[in-house]
Parts: C-alpha cells; sequence; structure tokens
C-alpha cells in the first residue's frame, strides 16, 4: 500500500523536526528519569509522581510516533520556488472578499503547517480549496460555517518564506 504524501513547506517540516528533537532528546529523557525516581518511593497505586510520569511519558511517546508518521508522509516544498501564475501550495493569495470589499491575504499550505494567525490556510480547508487552481481575475465561491462567501482573486505572489 502506498502513503499519500502531504505537502508542507520546509519551515514547517524544520519545525516538525525540531519538535521530534525535543521530545526525543530532553522530553523523554527527563520524564523517564522522573518515573525512575517516583518508581523508587515505594506505593504505585499512591504515587502521584509516578502515576502522572507514567501519563506524561505516554503522551510524549505518542506524540514522537505521531511526528514520525506525519515525517515519513511529507513532501516537502520551497515555497519560495513555485510558480505564481495560479495559486497552488505555497502562493500567497490576495483576495477580495466581493461582498464586504475587504481584503484578504492567505499563504496556501499544508494541514501540518497552516495557522490562521500567521496568515496561512491549509489546502485542504474550505476557503483553502476554492482558491486552489485560480488565477488573478477569477472569482470565487465558497460555502463555510458562516454562510456562502464571495472573492475575486487579484493577486498571487511566491513565498518569502521556504
Amino acid at each position: 500500500m502506498m502513503l499519500d504524501l502531504v505537502p508542507i513547506s520546509k519551515t514547517g517540516y524544520n519545525k516538525l523536526k525540531e519538535e521530534l528533537d525535543r521530545l526525543e532528546k530532553v522530553e523523554l529523557p527527563d520524564v523517564q528519569k522522573a518515573v525512575a525516581e517516583a518508581r523508587e518511593l515505594g506505593d504505585l497505586k499512591e504515587n502521584g509522581a509516578y502515576i502522572y510520569g507514567r501519563e506524561r511519558q505516554g503522551f510524549i511517546v505518542g506524540r514522537i510516533g505521531e511526528l514520525k508518521g506525519m515525517m515519513n508522509r511529507s513532501d516537502i516544498i520551497d515555497c519560495t520556488q513555485v510558480p505564481s501564475d495560479q495559486a497552488e501550495f505555497g502562493t500567497v493569495v490576495t483576495l477580495l472578499d466581493l461582498d464586504t470589499q475587504e481584503k484578504v491575504t492567505y499563504q496556501l499550505l499544508g494541514p501540518h503547517d497552516a495557522d490562521i494567525d500567521t496568515g496561512s490556510i491549509s489546502i485542504h480547508s474550505p476557503v483553502g480549496r476554492a482558491i486552489l487552481g485560480h488565477s488573478v481575475g477569477d472569482k470565487l465561491s465558497v460555502t463555510i460555517p458562516r454562510g456562502d462567501r464571495h472573492f475575486e482573486v487579484i493577486a498571487i505572489a511566491r513565498s518569502e518564506i521556504k
């Protein structure tokens, strides 16, 4: 069975790698040490430090597995090198909301590195899917929980961030 690759920016991939390294090299050894010390205190059923440590260890081990899985399925893309003639992964797209006349700008990224607080959205989100493949001047509609929204693509650019 072949795995479906998930696009991710170089920056997003590096963030995943940094988190994995921190968990494997710092947090997991620290919690393992704390669990061993708590085990030496005796009765494990009443030992809050031991119980908490084991739960934390399980969370960290689970997150390490999750990160490794995400990284193994990653298709790393340098967003500074994508073409900007149409909206695609990595491009920065400026839209005009045809209902409010407000401009909004999004970078189209994958689900593992999209962050609305930094102006990036997932290509798998309703708005991201609606934008993909469009060029400057194209009009598009998208249904979101607040209702139908209507946009015009007014600019597409390459990202300055990998």
